[in-house]
């Protein structure tokens, strides 16, 4: 393990904290992730997840697990998929940093999104799966379910920018002028705040999600770290950049596959489904939406690359080759204003 604590205090403490836990075996570090470790925990009562925060000096905002429980948590009575949460932790002083316990799901997480161990009807199920989750948390009655003030309606992208562009600035390693030139621009084309408003997941790709081990069917949307009130475009950006990142290295895309040949959507016609479930005519801006995309994932890997060279990160070493993609990610964002695009 990475980052070992007090496995026999964790024990005592979650035998008195979660209804019929007891004989704790074994506590393994899961390998993915870079901003909260997550751990797999076996017991006598049977196999749960914990997750925390890091170790160490953490930058302001981040690594929020307490709005990761209470976003899933609230969820659980709709129709979006997540695990059931067990219990938050906010006492430092049991395994040395906050954490929460949910259900461990036995399924499916799909690496590359060109699903190559799948049939083609297979492939086009996951993909609107996938689809008609992100349409049904865009359609939550943020009232309802308790998350009304999960975060601040309005303003979504000028906020969001402020906020990354602080996190980015926080976290530079080096001076790239691609980051600079971005932020710039975004900051030049705002789009005038149309009034959407809807739960966000902040992270929706299809690696933070778990599917039946037997059918294409969704089971569990995960690490919902970065969600807040925001604008339900955000999200549905973030996903599409996947259509635009090469299927290589750590962060596969689907560029350059064939996707029609093996039975996944093309991106407008992703783009378009989801239109139809929420009943809308298109997405304006997005141009700005995918750049916007770029940026906030580069912010996110500088700041995994800045944690790795503290020698903070949960996987030191994958968090550097992380890092480097931040200049290829903001010249691809460059190369997409340039260029101009739409769904």
């Amino acid at each position: 393990m990475a980052e070992p604590f007090d496995r026999a205090a964790l024990a005592d403490f979650l035998a008195g904290a979660i209804e019929g836990f007891h004989g704790l075996r074994s506590v393994e570090k899961f390998a993915g992730g870079q901003s909260n470790p997550t751990f797999k925990l076996v017991a006598a009562s049977g196999s749960y997840v914990l997750r925390r925060k890091p170790a160490g000096t953490l930058l302001k905002s981040a690594h929020a697990i307490e709005r990761e429980y209470q976003v899933m948590k609230a969820l659980a009575a709709t129709d979006v998929p997540v695990p059931r949460m067990l219990l938050l932790c906010e006492d430092e002083s049991v395994i040395g940093t906050a954490f929460f316990v949910m259900d461990y799901l036995e399924g499916r997480i799909f690496w590359d999104p060109a699903l190559p161990d799948l049939s083609s009807e297979d492939r086009a199920a996951v993909y609107d799966g996938m689809n008609a989750a992100l349409a049904a948390l865009h359609r939550v009655d943020v009232v309802s379910v308790g998350l009304s003030a999960f975060g601040r309606p309005g303003d979504y992208f000028a906020r969001q920018l402020s906020r990354w562009t602080d996190q980015y600035r926080a976290s530079e390693t080096g001076v790239l002028s691609a980051m600079d030139r971005l932020i710039a621009w975004l900051a030049d084309n705002l789009p005038p705040d149309d009034g959407r408003v809807s739960l966000v997941h902040g992270d929706y790709r299809i690696d933070n999600m778990i599917f039946d081990k037997n059918a294409p069917r969704l089971l569990a949307l995960l690490d919902w770290e970065l969600s807040t009130l925001g604008h339900p475009f955000a999200d549905l950006a973030y996903q599409c950049m996947q259509w635009r990142l090469p299927n290589q290295g750590r962060m596969r895309g689907l560029a350059g596959v064939d996707r029609a040949a093996i039975g996944l959507p093309s991106e407008a016609q992703y783009v378009a489904r989801y239109c139809e479930r929420m009943g809308l005519a298109g997405i304006p801006n997005w141009t700005f939406y995918l750049a916007f995309s770029f940026f906030r994932l580069a912010a996110i890997l500088q700041g995994v690359k800045k944690r790795a060279l503290d020698g903070n990160a949960s996987n030191p070493e994958a968090g550097l080759k992380m890092g480097e993609a931040v200049p290829v990610l903001a010249q691809m964002a460059i190369l997409l204003i340039d260029e101009g695009t739409s769904p």
